[in-house]
Order: C-alpha cells, then structure tokens, then sequence
C-alpha cells in the first residue's frame, strides 16, 4: 500500500512540473514579428522625413537605421532579434538632441502604430520602450 500511495505521489507530483502554462507571448510575437515591426518602422521614418521639427537629424541617416531600429525594438520588445549597434548614448553623443526632438520622434512612431492599428496595449507598451531610451538619447 505504501509503495502505490508513494509511486501516485510521484505520478501527481511529477505531472504538476510538467504541466507548466504556457509561456504568455512577447510584444514581439503580439504585434506580428518582424514584417510587423519593420512595416512600422519603414512608415515612421517616412513620418519623420516630413517631420520639420525633427527632419534634418535624420537627414544623413544612412540604409543602416532601419535595420538598426527594426533589430532594437524587436530585441526589446521579447524578440529573436540580435542588435549590434552602438548603445544609444554613444549613438547619440555630441546630437544634443532635446526633449522636444524626442518627443516629436515618439509622436511619429505612434502615428505609424495608428495607421498599422495596433492595439492599445501594444501600443502603449511599444512606446514605453521607446521612453526607457530618453535619458541615453536626449542631451548627449
């Protein structure tokens, strides 16, 4: 009798470890991947190319910021994604580039979030990811 009640505790215990829930997905995998995030990305650059308060910082940018933007937000939003850009504050050393520069950025990333109508929660979380970035971007 002990050894039956001993071998169904192990049953039971063992089922519990192995029955974890599942994994809740990442931000990544809620807005659509990487088709998602790089189809933002693309429309907030058009949005920031129009954009006369921020334009001319984005004048020299090169083929690079896409990707290197597309690679950030992805690795940070819980995707596979691997960045290998510089860190933001050397990124952005000698810009001087004010809270209202970075404001007006956030804005037109969250026109493109709009258009693609990413849900409120997304959204909410996308551009909180962007904000973590204030204090190494904004007066370096």
């Amino acid at each position: 009798m002990k050894v039956v009640l001993a071998w169904t505790a192990a049953l039971a215990i063992g089922g519990c470890a192995s029955a974890q829930p599942a994994a809740a997905p990442t931000l990544y995998d809620r807005i659509g991947g990487r088709a998602a995030l790089t189809a933002v990305v693309d429309d907030a650059i058009e949005n920031v190319s129009a954009d006369p308060r921020i334009s001319r910082r984005f004048a020299n940018a090169g083929p690079g910021l896409t990707k290197n933007l597309v690679d950030l937000l992805c690795l940070r939003a819980g995707g596979p994604c691997k960045y290998t850009g510089l860190d933001m504050a050397a990124a952005h050393e000698g810009m001087f580039i004010s809270d209202d520069e970075f404001d007006a950025l956030v804005e037109d990333i969250a026109k493109s979030l709009d258009k693609f109508k990413v849900p409120a929660r997304e959204k909410a979380e996308s551009l909180a990811i962007l904000r973590q970035m204030r204090n190494a971007i904004v007066g370096h």
